[in-house]
């Protein structure tokens, strides 16, 4: 249906439209193909181009939306390498799980090969011209390429079995034979107990192996695994030399964190609690709310400057960026104050080196949710609006950390100008990758919200004394470019643009595009469409500088949380639909203030994620972006289940806190929708990989379908868990913590009742300065990662603590008695809680290489793949090559895979585990439910099969190319 809405609005666009004459102006030249589009620049203005990139794609994916398509929107880190000689780039192909492999010449670039790796990659680096690793982000896993000197053809010879979500790697050490891999410290692969509920443990990961000795065990034996202070790892860079690698954290934090309600004074600022206003325009008065407050150095403050060092038990040492001895055996950490560098920024996205001076590049963005609310500030002064983070680069040198704001240009008092406008135009938003020149003098830097290239003197960067301007800016016709790598020898640069998965070429003497080549891509037109809603600062914001993905970090979260009430709101009546309470009283009992209005000033909330939100109904913390009530039915939920007209809800934020003239139009927030509402969530990464749960988690889960803990019921009964729920009708099915209702909560407000599929991503902080129920305060518990907990406002430090909200007390007589058994089954369904059932099972993405010399090795492995794609878990897809000959097989159930070629019969798993002698490789990846055909034996879905394609020298990608 979503694909249907984009393409039905395409077909009505008229003649005279500016969205018409990008598609006219993208008929192909003579010769060329929408998959190979080079050409000189054209007189289009820059949003023109990237409008014309984004319905290009929309071409060449169109055959794609008769299947479903799992979307994960993963982040892109290190998507392009050239290799030593210069002579071949290598680029990730994200969607389609593929590594691309391009000549590079005098002309530019020309397209040789399409390797098949693991799910989501996102980082390749060329160890040889004929070794290239591949990070693949959703299959935990790097795979090894080996390819012909001729780069024509290539195959997986290993596949590395690695902690969860890797996102970059780099050659480092003793001839730069080592590699550093960035992962989460969790996962099935990791050969650790993460210590979920202990405190004080670092949540970042590097992997380190011997690129010439990667050992014989299933998944590789690395060096070492290198343990960070900081949350999940992202970006790596290298010293020239290989002695030095920086390693960063992606959500590092900036010293926030938020202050549970229960220790704010009651009253507002005048009793010493919450600061004013305390009421909204219409005079009604908040409700008591949570406190975000800072570290400032000396200590923790307010927005008032206000002290609350005495209630906070805990302390952040905000270690960004780490620094490892490459040298060292096994490489290490270097002690003390050397081994880190603080206050780099908020958001880490990439690094890099200067070559000369040595000095390290970090793009970053940096969020002021230590301030307060959205709106026009009308009635209670300044707000967030138009001003929610500073895109920067922070220097890292002996001297210290040096931020870098890039937009120093924009006046930030003078908000909402229509866009496109003088000083949107000169702004940068989300930079991403860097490249820096090999003099040291140059850095270039791929802007992701801005969808073009900045350029910088690094000495005027460090200096602190360089203009914004678009006279060194670079424009490109595909959106958002993420990675970034130098040609020096022929004066060019390549970037790879995510919003239309193709590759730019860029002259370094002209700074203009040359060329643009599009990869295939297997997207659905809506996802295509709608995905530059979700980045486009340009179009987003009036600053040119934030968009919704500022916060929402690639689909995701930051992290954070904020205080985005705007007192210039007004109250409105929460549509539900609200869980009736068992309780008399509920709803009106003084004792919690329970009102289930919706009050425009909510207090601190943390981001929730844009993952997974399809059939989950009204969307928010409390629900209030909702369709109930809309258009009045007979149904029970009234609409609340209509998710797409629920996220339109969202478009006043456009203006409220990005700072618009004006919201998007209702096509572009039906696009909007149509996208995200396609994003999902991971594989659990804590489940076993067989799908069972520990005796530990069993007595969770059955604890908490079993045991009444509220007059309401059980944890169920509010927190539904039922996969095969699906009241949307939609793609997609299933409830996984909550149905779409709101519920009472012992805080003076009503919340609808949240999901559960992200609670492993939220530990970290620990350190409770106030009573819970029946759990005391906890003593100062010294250095945590996180700032922010569970909870709507994150100031629950801990799963069990949450647990224990359901013990007995006044207000809920039926609740657990503080027994020791009761202390056990809390601590079992805390265990159950980091294991929840997800949209997907966890065998997905997992994947095992077999080659003549380790197909004993691998055998329990591979029988486990197969095991779960019998259950239905997922389609297990065969791909590598065989007789010298690339190859491909579906898993069709009962020992037997279907081959690529349609002469051929189905082949037996023991027949085609024996067919593997010397020099062939064969790689088993459980993809998800329904995607097997394309990413196993028909590449393009046109019903020819990949193996008769290849025989008849057609192209794979091309649905248009066939026998």
């Amino acid at each position: 249906m979503a694909a249907q809405r984009v393409l039905a609005a395409q077909s009505s666009v008229p003649a005279s439209s500016p969205r018409r004459v990008a598609m006219e102006e993208l008929t192909p030249l003579p010769g060329a193909t929408m998959h190979d589009r080079s050409a000189a620049p054209r007189t289009l203005n820059s949003r023109t181009f990237i409008i014309a990139s984004l319905l290009a794609c929309v071409w060449v994916s169109t055959e794609a939306s008769a299947q479903q398509y799992t979307l994960f929107e993963s982040g892109q880190v290190r998507p392009l390498a050239l290799s030593p000689s210069g002579d071949l780039l290598f680029a990730v192909n994200t969607p389609d799980h593929t590594l691309e492999v391009f000549q590079v010449n005098s002309s530019g670039l020309s397209r040789r090969a399409s390797i098949p790796v693991g799910m989501e990659p996102v980082a390749v680096a060329a160890r040889s011209d004929t070794e290239v690793w591949v990070v693949n982000h959703l299959s935990d896993s790097v795979s090894v390429v080996q390819l012909s000197s001729s780069g024509h053809v290539g195959v997986v010879t290993r596949t590395l079995l690695v902690g969860d979500e890797p996102r970059d790697i780099v050659f480092a050490g003793p001839g730069k034979t080592r590699a550093f891999i960035t992962t989460a410290h969790r996962g099935q692969n990791a050969p650790y107990d993460p210590q979920l509920t202990t405190p004080g443990i670092g949540r970042a990961d590097v992997w380190v192996f011997d690129a010439t000795a990667l050992g014989s065990s299933v998944g590789g034996d690395p060096l070492t695994i290198l343990t960070l202070f900081s949350d999940t790892p992202r970006a790596l860079a290298v010293t020239p030399d290989g002695t030095r690698v920086y390693a960063a954290a992606f959500h590092s934090g900036n010293r926030t964190t938020v202050l549970h309600d229960l220790q704010i004074p009651d009253g507002g600022e005048s009793a010493g609690g919450v600061p004013g206003p305390n009421a909204n325009v219409q005079g009604v008065q908040a409700p008591e709310v949570g406190l975000i407050v800072k570290y400032n150095g000396s200590h923790w403050v307010d927005v008032l400057n206000r002290t609350w060092d005495s209630a906070l038990r805990f302390s952040l040492p905000d270690k960004d960026v780490f620094v490892i001895d490459a040298t060292a055996t096994p490489p290490a950490q270097l002690s003390g104050s050397a081994g880190f560098y603080s206050g780099v920024g908020t958001i880490l996205f990439n690094m890099a080196v200067n070559p000369v001076n040595g000095k390290v590049y970090v793009s970053n963005t940096e969020a002021r949710n230590d301030l307060r609310f959205e709106g026009p500030g009308t009635f209670a002064g300044n707000t967030l609006r138009g001003h929610l983070h500073e895109s920067r680069i922070t220097v890292l040198s002996s001297s210290g950390v040096a931020p870098r704001h890039l937009n120093k240009h924009i006046n930030y008092a003078v908000c909402c100008a229509a866009v496109p406008n003088t000083e949107s135009e000169k702004s940068l938003a989300q930079p991403l990758g860097m490249a820096v020149t090999s003099d040291g003098a140059t850095l270039y830097v791929a802007a992701y919200g801005s969808s073009k290239l900045g350029v910088y003197s690094t000495a005027a960067l460090e200096n602190d004394t360089f203009v914004p301007s678009t006279a060194n800016q670079i424009e490109l016709t595909g959106g958002g470019p993420t990675g970034i790598v130098l040609d020096e020898a022929r004066g060019r640069l390549y970037t790879l643009t995510r919003f239309d998965n193709g590759v730019s070429v860029v002259n370094l003497s002209t700074q203009t595009e040359t060329a643009h080549h599009l990869m295939h891509n297997p997207e659905p037109p809506s996802v295509v469409a709608g995905r530059r809603f979700l980045y486009d600062a340009r179009y987003s914001s009036s600053h040119g500088d934030s968009s919704c993905g500022s916060c929402h970090i690639f689909g995701d979260w930051d992290s954070l949380a904020w205080d985005l009430g705007n007192p210039d709101g007004t109250v409105m009546t929460n549509p539900g639909p609200i869980a009736p309470p068992v309780v008399s009283g509920f709803g009106t009992d003084p004792t919690f203030g329970q009102n289930s209005n919706i009050h425009p000033m909510k207090g601190p909330l943390t981001t929730q994620s844009l993952r997974g939100m399809a059939n989950h109904g009204p969307m928010h913390w409390r629900g209030d972006r909702s369709a109930g009530n809309d258009e009045p039915t007979a149904q029970p939920d009234d609409g609340s289940f209509d998710e797409a007209a629920a996220f339109a809800k969202f478009n006043p934020a456009f203006m409220d806190l990005l700072g618009r003239s004006a919201q998007l139009t209702h096509a572009e927030m039906e696009q909007f929708a149509d996208f995200v509402l396609q994003i999902t969530y991971p594989p659990n990464p804590i489940r076993n990989l067989d799908n069972t749960l520990t005796p530990t988690q069993q007595a969770g889960r059955d604890f908490y379908f079993a045991q009444t803990v509220t007059p309401q019921g059980t944890c169920e009964t509010c927190h539904k868990l039922d996969p095969n729920a699906n009241p949307s009708a939609g793609q997609f099915k299933g409830f996984f913590g909550t149905d779409g209702r709101s519920s009472f909560d012992p805080v003076p407000q009503f919340f609808k009742i949240p999901q559960l599929r992200n609670m492993y991503q939220k530990v970290g902080m620990f350190g409770a300065g106030y009573d819970f129920f029946t759990v005391p305060a906890d003593s100062f518990l010294g250095d945590q990662v996180r700032g922010f907990g569970f909870g709507h406002n994150g100031a629950i430090p801990d799963m069990f603590r949450f647990n224990s909200s359901f013990d007995q007390n006044a207000a809920n007589p039926v609740g657990l008695a503080n027994t020791p058994a009761n202390v056990t089954n809390k601590r079992n369904v805390e265990q159950f809680m980091f294991v929840y059932e997800n949209n997907l099972a966890p065998i997905v993405g997992q994947q095992v290489t077999l080659t003549a010399s380790n197909l004993l090795v691998m055998a329990p492995r591979l029988n486990l793949l197969i095991t779960r794609a019998n259950a239905g878990e997922c389609d297990l897809v065969v791909r590598g090559r065989l007789n010298s000959h690339d190859v491909g097989f579906l898993y069709v159930g009962g020992q037997q895979y279907k081959r690529d070629e349609v002469a051929l019969p189905n082949i037996s798993d023991s027949n085609l585990r024996a067919s593997i002698v010397t020099f062939d490789a064969l790689t088993f990846t459980c993809f998800p439910p329904s995607t097997g055909t394309r990413n196993g034996i028909d590449h393009d879905l046109d019903g020819h099969l990949n193996g008769d394609e290849r025989t008849a020298g057609t192209d794979l990608a091309d649905p248009n190319s066939h026998p």
